[in-house]
């Protein structure tokens, strides 16, 4: 059994957030966002994290976009364009194409946090990884949602 996490940087001031992980014993974050240094990420901004994790956590800092759904699959969601069942199948369909069990090792996801913008994983592609890494991996992931 692997534990992995997954945490969304919005509705969390910066103290929230990184108590979370150094709580949690976070040893890798993985950064599935499309758009790692938006304006509008504050704190969660790619080079601000890479130093906060390494100064507050002890940890790393890995972007994985792979793990991120393209910018029309995600642009057409945001804009109501399609629903979530339809993002979904779109973005399963996705990672199989770019067989992202093979790409991802057992060593990143150990202890590791899948990192994105939204608040709760629910209606996150975060949630999308684990169901598909679940399925098609020979991974045992132990999941804990942090917000």
């Amino acid at each position: 059994m692997m534990n992995l996490y997954t945490i969304g940087f919005t509705k969390k001031n910066a103290e929230r957030f990184f108590t979370f992980l150094k709580e949690s014993d976070v040893k890798t974050l993985i950064d599935v966002r499309l758009n790692n240094v938006s304006q509008l990420a504050g704190f969660a901004k790619r080079d601000d994290l890479k130093f906060f994790l390494k100064e507050l956590c002890g940890a790393d800092y890995v972007h994985s976009p792979e793990l991120a759904p393209t910018k029309e699959i995600l642009s057409a969601y945001k804009k109501g364009e399609m629903p979530w069942s339809v993002y979904e199948d779109k973005f399963l369909n996705l990672m199989s194409q770019r067989n992202i069990e093979k790409l991802i090792t057992p060593k990143l996801l150990e202890d590791g946090c899948l990192l994105c913008s939204e608040h709760e994983p629910h209606l996150c592609h975060r949630s999308l990884v684990i169901q598909y890494l679940n399925e098609h991996s020979n991974l045992e992931l132990k999941v804990k949602h942090l917000y």
